[in-house]
């Protein structure tokens, strides 16, 4: 069954099952490798890709669930927030890297709905993104100063 999806501001179809995970689409069917598998139950945030504007774990949405409705992955995540990856790399965020397009997408998601998060929503809008390399203190950094650099104020 051919299902019709909107991936990073791109119309395509996938031929596929409609409980297809999300993420298998993506990787397997569009080659969009930068969402990463990591656990497979939702619980570590690998995955985790905007649908229709909200982060969500691609590992265990059903494709059929995402059709017709803007889904933006790690590889659109330049265009629309040069300033986080700017800031991710500043920071030495990443250590083995694997977490941070979940990361990454997540704190992206955190600043379109909040330009000047503290720390507690930071906290809150990152649970459930796993980085076994504990880079949690530099997150958090370098979401203040991505969201200092967007309005314009002092990282915090």
């Amino acid at each position: 069954m051919a299902l019709k999806l909107n991936v990073n501001g791109r119309d395509v179809e996938a031929d596929v099952a409609p409980d297809t995970p999300l993420l298998w689409v993506l990787r397997d069917h569009l080659g969009l490798t930068g969402t990463k598998f990591g656990c497979g139950g939702s619980y570590c945030g690998a995955c985790t890709v905007h649908v229709n504007g909200s982060p969500v774990r691609s590992c265990q949405l059903p494709v059929s669930g995402a059709a017709d409705v803007p889904i933006t992955t790690i590889e659109a995540l330049e265009a629309a927030h040069p300033e986080l990856l700017e800031v991710w790399v500043k920071n030495n965020v990443a250590q083995c890297g694997y977490c941070q397009s979940g990361q990454l997408m997540s704190a992206a998601a955190l600043l379109d709905g909040n330009a000047s998060p503290t720390d507690a929503d930071i906290d809150t809008a990152m649970a459930g993104n796993l980085c076994r390399c504990g880079t949690y203190v530099r997150i958090r950094a370098a979401i203040h100063e991505a969201a200092a650099q967007r309005t314009g104020g002092n990282a915090s």
